[in-house]
């Protein structure tokens, strides 16, 4: 399994470079350059899985199956086209004062670690290894929120650090819980962590023990989601952090977290032979897409009304995967893909708007459509696909996961038309006055380094092939890994 060492030592070997290089001015290269070196080698990965099927690694402590190895080649992309974005983005910053060569040197060190731990939390086969990833990748992540070392990032850092510190602090108490539950059945040396084991022998599991341990799980890794009660710290790390880090927050961590979260309902699901960690996913899921959707209509500042978009998308996830069965597990896979294609690129796009306009707050930023064609239609554009709008692939995902909430759950079917129709007033009217408005903007723009317009056009382009046609293989892995999850 060459191809997966790869995939996780390039990072962590460019973490260190990094360390070392990574305030000098060819930083931003090496970045690009070992992001890519990274998604060749998942890619490389992927092959292997598809045409020879699911394989361990290193005495069973890796296990890639069709569950996590496409999301790692999505984390490997999205991880590739961020550093793109990121070379002119931060050389922007860099101008404008706000990134000096320390700054930059933890920046560009920080990014690959983070790349690292998000791919090894997905490829590990131990919970308790899993763990330890989601933990490391929020040390990685306060660091890079704090980043600018103003008052407000500062303070968006520690509440970012102090909130996801206790829930994943309850995720250990889970996956301690996990193993006396296992212990009991595996023995001390039977790989009691291990969760190829512990899905075979899930039916045997104590159900008392599993009970409160999936409760302690689903607090821990739901509050890295971004779940309501629990999603007070992403807005403010979305606002507050570089404009790299929003778009690897919400296309790489929350689908991480997710993940985490859909490998324990698969135990809890086989040992409770209850539906409880489906109801606990519908209901905290309907939740946060209804809170989400009103909190957008209050919102200001444009990177915390795309963080709340996030929150009620994550909700969408959490809600289709609780429904499940083989068409909302599918359509939560699909809807997983397309969220952080799209959503990348919106934060790309805002970084540009924002960086040219020299605020956050949309009420400021006007004639983005005047001032750069290219970055209008970019910002018009991903608000249309990540609202639904079809031919996008969000609206396929939309569209499966309420058909399918209305022939199963009826009941929430209301909620979901209510929260979608007013997620969409909030976000279009603001963005078609930033898009089309009366221009505050210069033409040209004040910067010596040009933006980087591939990467939002590669996710755009990619999220409406998704919504017209899915790749064979694509097709092949959804529907494998929806069943799976059961449900």
């Amino acid at each position: 399994m060459y191809a997966l060492y790869a995939t996780l030592g390039i990072p962590l070997f460019g973490a260190l470079l990094q360390a070392a290089v990574g305030h000098r001015s060819f930083a931003r290269e090496i970045n690009v350059a070992l992001s890519a070196a990274t998604f060749l080698a998942a890619c490389v990965l992927t092959e292997r899985i598809v045409t020879q099927g699911p394989q361990f690694a290193w005495d069973q402590a890796f296990f890639i199956d069709p569950l996590n190895v496409f999301l790692v080649t999505l984390t490997a992309f999205v991880g590739l086209t961020t550093a793109i974005f990121s070379r002119p983005y931060m050389a922007i910053e860099a101008e404008h004062g706000k990134m000096t060569p320390p700054r930059l040197r933890l920046y560009h060190s920080m990014y690959q670690l983070f790349n690292c731990t998000m791919l090894l939390a997905l490829t590990t086969n131990n919970m308790g290894l899993l763990w330890v990833a989601m933990e490391a990748a929020t040390l990685a992540t306060v660091l890079l929120v704090s980043v600018y070392r103003t008052a407000a990032s500062l303070e968006a850092a520690w509440k970012y650090f102090i909130l996801c510190g206790v829930g994943i602090a309850q995720a250990l108490f889970g996956t301690v819980l996990l193993f006396m539950a296992a212990e009991k059945v595996l023995g001390a040396e039977g790989g009691a962590l291990l969760w190829t084991n512990l899905d075979a022998v899930k039916t045997q599991l104590d159900p008392a023990i599993i009970t409160l341990a999936f409760a302690f799980l689903f607090i821990g890794y739901g509050t890295k989601v971004g779940l309501v009660p629990l999603h007070n710290w992403l807005p403010d790390a979305h606002a507050e952090g570089p404009t790299p880090v929003s778009a690897v927050l919400s296309g790489l961590l929350l689908n991480v977290a997710l993940y985490a979260l859909l490998r324990c309902k698969v135990l809890t699901d086989g040992a409770l032979q209850t539906p409880l960690a489906s109801r606990l996913m519908m209901g905290f899921g309907l939740l946060s897409v209804l809170t989400a959707a009103f909190f957008l209509l209050r919102q200001k500042d444009v990177k915390r009304m795309f963080a709340y978009s996030s929150i009620e998308h994550m909700g969408l996830m959490t809600f289709a995967f609780g429904v499940g069965g083989p068409v909302a597990n599918f359509a939560g896979l699909l809807h997983m893909t397309v969220h952080s294609l799209i959503k990348s690129a919106i934060f790309f796009a805002v970084g540009h708007a924002t960086q040219r306009a020299g605020t956050q707050i949309m009420a400021d930023i006007r004639g983005l459509m005047k001032a750069s064609p290219l970055l209008g239609w970019s910002m018009m554009l991903g608000a249309l696909a990540i609202l639904g709008m079809p031919p996008f692939g969000v609206f396929a995902s939309e569209f499966l996961i309420l058909t399918t909430a209305m022939r199963e759950q009826p009941w929430a079917t209301p909620f979901l038309l209510l929260a979608l129709g007013v997620a969409f007033g909030a976000v279009f009217m603001r963005v078609q006055e930033m898009v089309f408005g009366s221009t505050n903007l210069p033409a040209g723009g004040t910067a010596h380094t040009a933006p980087a317009h591939l990467p939002v056009y590669a996710h755009l382009g990619l999220g409406l092939m998704l919504g017209i046609y899915i790749p064979p293989y694509l097709d092949a892995w959804y529907r494998q890994a929806a069943a799976m999850m059961g449900g």
